[in-house]
């Protein structure tokens, strides 16, 4: 074991604190990245206030993680020292199931998550990537396009995948219209990317005020929500909406507005069960959905298709001690679109 340090909750209601503690040393099959950038997820605040009943503390959130290659283990064949790379929401799992096989490790029952979950290696928890350093299993390290910005690539691990994912699942492509739900941190990669596969693509939004970022974006129009004659003119028109809110919201609109067999996909994560009606799924076979990050090859897949076409998150960087403001910014929405901490401004 080593020494490192990082910001942690320590309780609930405590704010994010300078900690210091142990990362293991590598393993053979290990890689050893010092963290140059973490983006800064909305479940990173879920978690270390303790809102889905679960968080284990010490917390050391973080799970959009670039950093550089410092140490590699004797087995590792895949990178070296210099090289930069990436880690998301996971950092192993049992590697013999079903979705394992197929890489699809999210859906593991015994996925190990970044952090605030059971550290086989050291009995302990693991620690997430607001740290100075992290050791990795190279089968769950991610390689970075050289011709990218590594900040700007750090929430593609989390917001982009989230988000290409289903898009890829759903067989988006050219022509298709497609709807986003919201303009966050999920929802501006989504119409990124839905405008990338040359799908026709609307936001749907409650502000005006995101009109014309979204069109920058990559949005063809723009739809006020809480505007029903607007809503009611695209009914039964979309093949695929991808829903990226996570505040209560009423989904049987949306299920409205889709074609037969067309699907609403959830990547947002109410904390409220949201009210869904049988009849306007039945009247024309749509589907209500959900899908959760990727797997490490679809994961590796997006990062080089971001290299192909350029694509990366908008971002506002921040120092690790802005932390705690950053956190009540975003409850705010107050920034465009994801924040993303310089780790060497952690003393």
């Amino acid at each position: 074991m080593f020494p490192t340090k990082g910001y942690a909750a320590a309780a609930a209601q405590e704010p994010l604190k300078p900690f210091s503690f142990q990362r293991r040393d590598p393993k053979p099959n290990d890689v050893q990245l010092d963290i140059l950038f973490c983006g800064v997820c909305h479940s990173d605040l879920h978690i270390a206030r303790n809102e889905w009943g679960f968080t284990t503390y010490p917390c050391v959130p973080g799970h959009e993680i670039v950093g550089r290659v410092v140490k590699t283990g004797h087995d590792i064949t895949r990178f070296n020292e210099g090289d930069l790379a990436a880690v998301g929401c996971m950092v192993d799992s049992c590697r013999k199931c079903r979705e394992c096989d197929k890489g699809l490790e999210q859906y593991c029952d015994h996925v190990v998550l970044t952090y605030n979950s059971e550290d086989r290696h050291t009995g302990g928890i693991t620690y997430g990537g607001y740290s100075k350093t992290m050791v990795v299993d190279q089968d769950f390290v991610l390689r970075v396009p050289r011709n990218l910005d590594p900040a700007a690539v750090a929430p593609l691990l989390c917001a982009g995948i989230t988000t290409y994912s289903p898009l890829r699942h759903w067989n988006v492509t050219s022509g298709d219209k497609v709807g986003v739900v919201g303009l966050g941190g999920l929802g501006h990669m989504a119409v990124k990317f839905a405008h990338a596969f040359e799908a026709h693509v609307v936001l749907f939004t409650t502000s005006a005020g995101k009109t014309d970022d979204a069109k920058r974006l990559g949005a063809d129009e723009v739809v006020l929500s809480r505007d029903e004659d607007a809503m009611k003119q695209h009914t039964g028109s979309f093949d695929f909406i991808l829903d990226t809110v996570s505040a209560k919201h009423d989904l049987n609109a949306y299920l409205e507005l889709l074609k037969r067999d067309g699907s609403l996909t959830l990547v947002g994560l109410p904390t409220d069960p949201l009210p869904v009606a049988a009849f306007p799924l039945i009247r024309r076979r749509r589907s209500l959905a959900g899908s959760l990050i990727g797997g490490i090859p679809e994961t590796q897949e997006m990062l080089n298709y971001c290299a192909e076409h350029d694509i990366v998150c908008d971002i506002e960087k921040i120092r690790m001690d802005q932390i705690n403001e950053a956190y009540e910014r975003m409850l705010k929405s107050d920034v465009k679109y994801r924040f993303v901490i310089d780790m060497s401004t952690l003393a």
